[in-house]
């Protein structure tokens, strides 16, 4: 029999034991929970039987009636407890309690009669000596009887203590007795295991010694079935293979030597391995960190950073290749091979001509190890060996079939450089080349998209300036049409109003240059969208009058505004005598410098100091003093806020501003396009709190040309029978009024269709007009389709169009077909009675 069946086998014996001992256990458990059950019942009984007792007693003593009452209460009580006596289930036990029931029955019919007895001795004193014997004998009856219930009840006590206490010997000695039991059938089962495993055990002990001492024809034999057995059997079935596969000790030494050498061999690879693992790891640090950077310079400090600290190597730099120099020029050096490279006159932006050996196969685009350039003869190995350096690889930096540098890596001791090391050189040069050439491409289309976004930003601001453009276009033939009767009827009182005061003279002067100034601006709108004409007529401008005449028309904002505010701007102005004269548009420049003005005045929000100056500004050749550049200076100096760097490098970009919904954006603007057209120069002096000078400088010509003026005629055409046609009602009122005073006989027209029927009745009466004046925009009908009608009834009726986009029509070249002369709103009394004299 096996051991482990044996063991088996003794735990199930032991297993029956325990619970047989268990359920012993559990039954006398049980037992002596009844019998404290009973003990506790009889211990109650007793106590109510006692005080039936002491309460009888009691009530002899007194005949009280809370006695009696007392009394009642606990023979209720104890008939109850007798009457729920499940505790005792015994024969006699329950002959007892039987007998305790009819015990209490018969002490309460005593009590009864004893309360009766008194009852009756309250009543009849006479019969008092027998009744006090009969109470006597009553009292003495109920004693002996409930003496003897708690006879009965400590009967029954003494028997649950009883049997409680046999129950606890019963289960002491089961204990007992089934314990030895399980002890003996543990110790006679552990003997046996023993005895049959010990020797065994021993023996095989011994084999053991004698085989390992090399004894390998020892055998144990054993023939039992168990697990001793079957390990002694194994154990003789290794001495068995042990005779096949032992060999001698000479051919254990041989093996012993050859796998110590192999061990050395596979040390030395995994050696290899692990160095050619760290320079894949430092290829793979070096090409994320030159992965991360987009400039040339970066990228290759990184890579001289890391061979420097990791490789590690005594100098290190990479040369930028020119095809067509022909030339090396250093671009990075090592931070730690910079002495070197200053000794060797290999610093950053060093040439380094091509030789026959080394550079120019590396240029070729292949790798070039040199393991002692003190051998070599070449130019640039021996300046490397000048400086110590014996060892040299240089690697090319190709990308896409062209080399365009050169890493030169370089240690002091020659043949330093292994072949794993070169590999790692080639395969770095070709992830710095690619790495080098995407920065190239980033920075090509970085700068492509930087010229694509301007383009963008150009093509944006043309649109809105076109539209612009386009808006004040409309813009500029309503307002031409508002101001064209204050300029004739103006220039009409100049000339025919001779008792005008000074005063009222210079004030109508001063309405004329604003109508001048006005329509001018209003001409050069479009030149937000549109190339302005080829060549402006430039005019000989006096500076310090046209300044004086800007700082009087802008009085109000510099004075009388800020005044409402109770803020105060001072002007001062700074005129240089004898200012020559420089060549330009008045209106241009009055416009200008009003535009400074008012923004000198916005910078200055709680008052300050405005000056203008004039100057002039020469530069002189420095060997004959000559004078070869001479300039007018308008300066406009305020001490207001001031404008950061941003706000003056973008000042004078259209619709920049910083006034917020106040600003436009166009006055510097329009300012910047007359300094353009005019040659002119722009300097903005400005600091943040300290105020702003900005600066006009304008050429001095050599010569100065001659203010032309229109010719005036000898005879001036009167008493002609003309048609004014508009739709503007004060216009036509102000030309017929102007007309009518150099003695035309004037008859108007509001609209287009109206100035035909007007035209074909004279026309039908005989009595034609001498010339037709019309406007071009009106509704239905326009100054085209008018002039169209009048040239098919009267082909030689002069026609002249007078309107808004007058100058524009003529710079593009779009006058209608029909029209004999075109002028511009607002008309000039003079340019007016030119057209008419050429005409007629």
């Amino acid at each position: 029999m096996k051991i482990s069946t044996r063991l088996k086998f003794a735990e199930l014996i032991s297993l029956a034991i325990v619970a047989v001992i268990a359920a012993i256990l559990l039954s006398t458990t049980l037992q002596m929970k009844r019998e404290i059950a009973k003990n506790e019942a009889a211990g109650e009984l007793l106590q109510a039987v006692t005080a039936l007792r002491y309460l009888t007693l009691e009530y002899a003593l007194r005949h009280d009636e809370r006695t009696r009452a007392q009394w009642q209460l606990r023979s209720t009580s104890l008939s109850k407890r007798l009457a729920g006596t499940e505790e005792f289930i015994e024969f006699n036990d329950k002959e007892a309690i039987s007998d305790l029931r009819s015990a209490n029955e018969n002490i309460e019919q005593l009590f009864t009669l004893l309360v009766n007895n008194h009852h009756e001795l309250l009543r009849e004193k006479e019969k008092a000596e027998i009744l006090e014997e009969l109470e006597s004998r009553l009292l003495g009856q109920i004693t002996n009887k409930t003496q003897a219930m708690i006879s009965d009840a400590l009967n029954l006590s003494d028997q649950s203590r009883i049997g409680a206490l046999d129950a606890q010997q019963r289960a002491f000695n089961a204990v007992i007795l089934f314990g030895g039991i399980v002890v003996l059938v543990v110790t006679v089962t552990i003997y046996i295991t023993l005895r049959s495993v010990s020797r065994p055990l021993e023996k095989l002990r011994e084999g053991t010694a004698i085989v390992g001492a090399g004894n390998l024809d020892f055998s144990l034999r054993f023939e039992s079935q168990d697990e001793i057995g079957d390990l002694a059997r194994a154990f003789d079935g290794m001495t068995e293979k042990l005779k096949l596969t032992t060999v001698s000790r000479d051919a254990l030494v041989n093996i012993n030597e050859e796998l110590q050498a192999e061990i050395i061999e596979r040390q030395q690879i995994e050696k290899k391995a692990q160095a050619q693992l760290a320079r894949l790891n430092l290829l793979h640090q070096i090409t994320r960190s030159i992965g991360e950077r987009q400039d040339l310079r970066s990228i290759f400090q990184v890579v001289i950073r890391s061979l420097e600290d990791h490789l590690p190597v005594d100098f290190s730099c990479v040369c930028l290749y020119s095809q067509e120099k022909n030339l090396l020029t250093v671009t990075s050096v090592g931070l730690h091979s910079e002495s070197l490279a200053q000794e060797l006159s290999m610093t950053q932006n060093a040439q380094v001509s091509i030789d026959e050996n080394g550079l120019s196969r590396c240029v070729r685009g292949h790798l070039v190890y040199e393991a002692d350039i003190g051998k070599v003869d070449f130019p640039f190995p021996q300046r490397l060996a000048a400086g110590g350096l014996s060892a040299l690889v240089m690697a090319p930096l190709r990308a896409e079939s062209t080399v365009f540098g050169v890493l030169v890596v370089a240690k002091r001791q020659a043949y330093s450089f292994n072949s794993g090391e070169c590999e790692f050189l080639r395969q770095l040069s070709e992830h710095v080349a690619l790495a080098a050439n995407q920065a190239q491409l980033y920075t090509a289309l970085q700068q492509a998209y930087d010229d694509l976004r301007q383009t963008q930003q150009s093509i944006m601001q043309q649109e809105r300036l076109r539209a612009l453009g386009q808006m004040a276009s409309g813009i500029a033939h309503d307002i031409n049409n508002a101001i064209s009767p204050v300029a004739l009827y103006t220039e009409s009182l100049l000339e025919t109003e001779k008792n005008l005061s000074v005063k009222g003279r210079n004030y109508l002067e001063v309405i004329s240059r604003a109508i001048d100034d006005v329509a001018a601006t209003v001409a050069r709108m479009r030149e937000f969208y549109r190339q302005r004409a080829p060549q402006l007529t430039l005019l000989p401008v006096n500076v310090n009058s046209l300044v004086q005449q800007v700082i009087d028309l802008t009085r109000a904002r510099w004075s009388d505004m800020p005044q409402q505010r109770g803020i105060v701007i001072n002007v001062h102005t700074e005129f240089l005598p004898d200012l020559p004269d420089i060549m330009g548009v008045h209106g241009e420049i009055r416009e200008a410098l009003t535009n400074l003005i008012f923004n000198a005045v916005d910078a200055m929000p709680e008052g300050g100091v405005l000056t203008v100056r004039t100057n002039v500004v020469q530069d002189l050749l420095e060997s004959t003093k000559e004078v070869i550049l001479k300039q007018v200076c308008i300066d406009v100096c305020d001490t207001g806020v001031g404008m950061s760097d941003d706000t003056k490098r973008r000042c004078l970009e259209p619709f920049f501003t910083t006034k917020g919904e106040r600003g436009t954006g166009l006055g510097l603007a329009m300012v910047y396009g007359m300094i353009e057209r005019h040659s002119a120069h722009i300097e903005i002096l400005t600091e943040v709190g300290i105020g702003t000078t900005m600066r006009l400088s304008f050429l001095v010509p050599t010569t100065v040309g001659e203010i032309s003026h229109l010719p005036v005629p000898d005879t001036i055409p009167t008493q002609r029978r003309i048609l004014v046609v508009d739709d503007d009602p004060m216009v036509l009122k102000s030309l017929r009024d102007i007309l009518e005073i150099d003695g035309h006989s004037v008859i108007s027209a509001d609209g287009g269709q109206a100035g035909i029927d007007s035209f074909n009745d004279a026309h039908g009466q005989g009595d034609p007009f001498a010339v037709v004046i019309t406007d071009l925009g009106m509704p239905y009908i326009d100054g085209r389709k008018l002039a169209n009608s009048i040239k098919q009834k009267s082909p030689a009726t002069p026609i002249i169009m007078l309107t808004g986009w007058g100058q524009r029509l003529v710079d593009d070249g779009d006058s209608p077909f029909h029209v004999d002369y075109v002028l511009s709103k607002p008309p000039k009394l003079s340019e007016l009675r030119e057209a008419l004299r050429k005409i007629l």
